[in-house]
């Protein structure tokens, strides 16, 4: 089993390369959102904890299964201790399975994640995203409060890429990712 941990900003391109990724190997995606948006329609807000919980049983399942492996999209607050322990415990539920992990960051300038928020795949797949003026503060608010772009060397594990994917189409940056980690 092989687990592709796929983070960045938000708006930096993590579901449509996710996507494209699926694409060129045999590796399925859960991005990030594919359980907040139900959480969301179904108790009117977000619900961090509903959240985590189906999030947990899809990983726990998903370990157990035959599948070659995953891609999970998120946003990685470096400066968050909580974010880094939220790791660990994904990984702990694949390690009994002999999974191999993978890390890659993408990163791009605020200007270029404001255009990409704005995107036809992004609102199709993220109805929390539809209105665009109270996205685009989250974003601007979501940089005031943490850091997600990590320093040099602070990834401390193998098997980590960092791809300025500013001007990159979400194929190559797949490709460059493929390619990279042999998936």
């Amino acid at each position: 089993m092989k687990l592709l941990f796929l983070f960045g900003d938000a708006a930096v391109g993590k579901m449509t390369v996710g996507q494209e990724l699926c694409k060129i190997t045999d590796l399925r995606l859960f991005h990030n959102h594919m359980t907040i948006e139900p959480v969301i329609d179904i108790f009117g807000y977000f619900s961090g904890g509903t959240i985590e919980k189906l999030r947990k049983v899809i990983f726990e399942d998903f370990a157990a299964s035959d599948n070659y492996g995953m891609i999970f999209t998120f946003m990685f607050a470096f400066d968050s201790p909580y974010d880094w322990e939220c790791l660990e415990e994904t990984k702990k539920i694949f390690e009994p399975y002999g999974t191999k992990f993978y890390y890659a960051e993408l990163v791009a300038p605020l200007e270029i994640r404001l255009e990409r928020n704005k995107t036809l795949n992004r609102l199709e797949n993220k109805p929390s995203k539809r209105d665009l003026e109270t996205s685009e503060q989250r974003i601007l608010r979501d940089d005031e409060r943490h850091r997600f772009v990590s320093f040099e060397g602070e990834i401390p594990f193998e098997n980590y890429i960092k791809i300025d994917n500013t001007n990159l189409s979400a194929a190559e940056t797949a490709r460059i990712i493929k390619e990279r980690f042999s998936l």
